[in-house]
């Protein structure tokens, strides 16, 4: 009789977009002071989805989670200096976006 191997699992969530109007609460508590350079934080991790702000450089962010659309991920933020919450697309964030995934 053949031993028995172990299962692997993934580690790497699967894709969950955030659709349109999706919020999510701050999973991310230690993920301060963070920037962009002219990137949109929109209402979901899509280009399709609205504008609900722009993000610079000279404004600080708080991540509170990330998820993955397609070939990218998407971190949701507060965007300390304006108030305004939002989807940013990873790659043009300062550190590439949070490393808590929201699990939704």
């Amino acid at each position: 009789m053949a031993a028995s191997l172990p299962i692997a699992l993934a580690t790497t969530p699967a894709s969950a977009a955030a659709s349109c109007g999706k919020t999510v609460s701050d999973k991310d508590g230690s993920s301060w002071n963070k920037t962009a350079d002219g990137a949109n934080e929109r209402s979901g991790s899509s280009t399709g989805c609205a504008i609900n702000g722009i993000a610079y450089n000279t404004q600080r962010l708080d991540y509170h989670c990330f998820t993955i659309a397609g070939d990218y991920t998407w971190t949701y933020l507060r965007n300390d200096s304006t108030g305004v919450y939002g989807w940013v697309r990873d790659d043009l964030l300062s550190d590439y976006g949070s490393g808590v995934y929201c699990g939704f």
